[in-house]
């Protein structure tokens, strides 16, 4: 699995620690890009002023559906999967250091399988699984309830928007 670092100029600090599992070849910088993008616009969006640290994981389907079986029980490949280090309203430790926010794993067969479902780019479909992923590492939780369901997808709209992202 190749790791690459990418470091973000400007507000506060943005550190994230990309890999690939097989797709080396397939992640480009214009991919880095929009999910570094995603992710500032969520922290921005939700007032996040902290210096941070977020793992991102580029992966096929069969290694999602891994992932998904071993911690979530479910036996089926999925778009995207968050690993948070804090529960919501739990106290970031540091105060000098970047918090770590936790992992995102993302699956580029799915995310391109959606686009086309759902008959917009790949580019897009990257950015709004980055900015769902990330309000997770946030501590949002859709499942918990319609109510938290609605108001994720309210945020995720109202970010995205925000984003120049080719749309088709």
């Amino acid at each position: 699995m190749k790791k690459l670092k990418h470091y973000s100029i400007g507000g506060p600090r943005l550190f994230i620690d990309y890999s690939a599992s097989n797709l080396s070849e397939q992640v480009r910088y214009r991919t880095k890009s929009i999910v570094r993008a995603a992710i500032r616009a969520a922290l921005a969006y939700e007032g996040f002023t902290r210096n941070c640290e977020v793992s991102v994981t580029f992966c096929d389907n069969e290694y999602i559906r891994s992932l998904n079986a071993e911690f979530r029980g479910k036996d089926s490949a999925t778009d995207v999967l968050s690993f948070p280090i804090y529960e919501k309203g739990e106290a970031l430790v540091t105060e000098d250091e970047p918090v770590t926010l936790g992992d995102i794993v993302l699956s580029f067969e799915r995310t391109e399988e959606q686009a086309k479902e759902l008959g917009h780019s790949f580019h897009r479909e990257l950015a709004f699984l980055t900015i769902h992923s990330t309000l997770h590492l946030l501590g949002y939780d859709h499942e918990l309830s319609e109510a938290d369901d609605e108001d994720m997808c309210r945020r995720q709209r109202e970010i995205l928007e925000t984003l120049e992202i080719d749309m088709k």
